[in-house]
């Protein structure tokens, strides 16, 4: 019987990407190879419980919510997975991953719409950006970079153009939580015209820190 390792399951309101605002069940799943300085889920590291699909299925179901985001920790680290997001789009689910783009998406069943995160130079992690990712982004999907610093956002622009994102996919800028404002993000993508979205992460401005929401 097949099963993944969980952190949690909750019922919220997505935070970021192009679903922002509507409701969602997340499924965070346990375990990421990565480190990066800002990680908000290090809960999620080790832990957790296995769970049948079953059993996380029939949790996902009680809360009667069409759109499901499978989370992590990194949850391509766990290879059944594959196989899970076949079966929620199977059952007829509007199906989202949030994946740190160090794990290979193509195996990704092309019903689940990706948010992939390229890690920036002040994430410590970017070395680990696994770029051959981008062809197999759809016109669904959305890269987003999380942005620490000034010399992120230079680092950002250079990638976005290099690897022609824009053309690909949604590309969402995102300040790093309490490292860089709102303000000075808008005013620099504005001031560079920009085709990209800067996003917020709406479930820190209504609940602040707190996990499980």
């Amino acid at each position: 019987m097949s099963k993944l390792r969980i952190t949690e399951i909750f019922h919220s309101l997505q935070g970021e990407s192009l679903t922002v605002g509507v409701p969602t069940v997340f499924v965070r799943l346990t375990g990421c190879p990565l480190r990066c300085v800002y990680c908000d889920t290090d809960y999620a590291f080790g832990g957790g419980q296995w769970m049948t699909f079953e059993e996380i299925l029939a949790e996902i179901k009680q809360y009667g919510c069409e759109h499901v985001c499978v989370t992590g920790g990194e949850p391509l680290a766990q290879k059944r997975v594959f196989e899970f997001f076949k079966l929620l789009c199977d059952e007829g689910f509007k199906v989202s991953t949030e994946t740190g783009g160090a794990h290979d998406i193509s195996e990704l069943d092309s019903r689940v719409m990706v948010v992939m995160d390229l890690k920036t130079p002040n994430s410590q992690e970017m070395a680990r950006n696994l770029y051959s990712n981008i062809e197999h982004l759809k016109p669904t999907d959305q890269v987003k970079f999380v942005i620490c610093s000034r010399k992120d956002y230079e680092w950002c622009k250079m990638t976005v153009e290099q690897y022609d994102i824009t053309s690909k996919c949604e590309v969402l800028f995102s300040p790093s939580y309490g490292q860089v404002e709102y303000a000075d993000l808008a005013e620099w993508i504005l001031k560079d015209r920009l085709k990209v979205r800067m996003q917020v992460q709406l479930h820190k401005i209504i609940w602040g820190e707190r996990t499980g929401v």
